[in-house]
């Protein structure tokens, strides 16, 4: 599997993946992009800019990178990176389908992206993701499941990913909504001829929405790489959107926020990898310090009474306006 790679590896970083949701695509839902971006937004603009990101995060020790078919242009971002360092070959790389970007380079769309899990779209952008990325892909990810979710039950469409799987492509799974745990332990039981066909679960886990911790766990025990994504809740535990108890934690620790937020996610025995969505090389940079904050047992206490109830998360979630 492509995340022992991860595995063997051993700087501070190497639990800490990079996500380009928010640099693939000119418009997004995390708070604070007028800061972050401006009006630099072109394609040239941020091609470069997660380019820029790219070489930091790989000279600081990340080697997973996470990309999807409906973030913009973050697999042709990525593809180009790797083609123009043809000697780095110990990263992995994710991506996902079922999402189509629809946007059309837009910040103001009506909708940025279309959920459509059939097979006839895994075909479809699976292809559009091999012309990109071809040989360099590790895994591929069905996009933010729910229990309502066709592919949960679609056994033609399992059939083929089990056979990209015997073609050596990892097979995942994203969540979203208050529903979580119910879509990872439904996806758990998945198989095909006897075997389980999903090897990775990638979740949104914060200190604020906590509530698929146990199921994850279980994914972890029964051998799934779990990769956690928003662990800055879209913004919210940034500064200066960050709630009073986070920043007195900080204070503490002598740290942003941020790496804070990040490092209450890695003290999880589950986790494999947490993906930063930097948008910036600071924030980057900012990100990258979780390792090293030292989170004893009353400063995770205090954090982990920041939860809210699901439900009222993902309803705050689905508020964010894209900008």
């Amino acid at each position: 599997m492509p995340f022992a790679r991860l595995a063997t590896a051993t700087t501070p970083t190497c639990h800490i993946g990079l996500g380009l949701a928010a640099v693939g695509r000119p418009g997004y839902i995390n708070l604070g992009r007028d800061r972050d971006l401006g009006e630099a937004r072109s394609v040239d603009a941020l091609r470069t800019r997660t380019h820029q990101l790219l070489d930091a995060a790989y000279a600081q020790g990340v080697r997973y990178f996470d990309v999807a078919r409906s973030y913009g242009r973050s697999e042709e971002f990525l593809a180009a990176w790797l083609e123009a360092n043809p000697g780095i070959d110990d990263v992995v790389v994710g991506s996902k389908w079922g999402y189509t970007y629809t946007a059309d380079w837009s910040t103001d769309a009506e909708r940025h992206e279309v959920k459509d899990h059939s097979l006839a779209t895994y075909e479809r952008q699976r292809a559009e993701t091999d012309a990109l990325l071809g040989e360099r892909l590790d895994l591929y990810q069905i996009h933010s499941l729910t229990p309502d979710s066709p592919a949960l039950t679609d056994k033609e469409l399992h059939a083929r990913l089990a056979e990209a799987a015997a073609g050596g492509l990892t097979i995942g799974f994203s969540t979203s909504g208050p529903q979580q745990a119910e879509t990872v332990r439904a996806a758990l039981a998945v198989t095909v001829d006897g075997e389980p066909l999903f090897r990775t679960v990638q979740s949104t886990y914060n200190v604020l929405e906590h509530s698929a911790a146990p199921a994850l766990a279980e994914a972890h025990d029964a051998g799934l790489t779990v990769i956690v994504k928003e662990g800055m809740a879209n913004g919210r535990l940034a500064e200066p959107n960050a709630p009073e108890a986070l920043r007195s934690v900080a204070a503490e620790a002598e740290l942003g926020c941020d790496a804070v937020a990040l490092a209450w996610i890695l003290r999880r025995p589950w986790v494999g990898v947490v993906l930063s969505g930097a948008a910036t090389l600071t924030q980057l940079a900012s990100n990258l310090h979780a390792p090293a904050v030292d989170l004893d047992a009353d400063l995770m206490t205090r954090l982990a009474t920041l939860t809210e109830d699901p439900r009222v998360y993902w309803e705050r979630r689905g508020r964010l306006p894209w900008h």
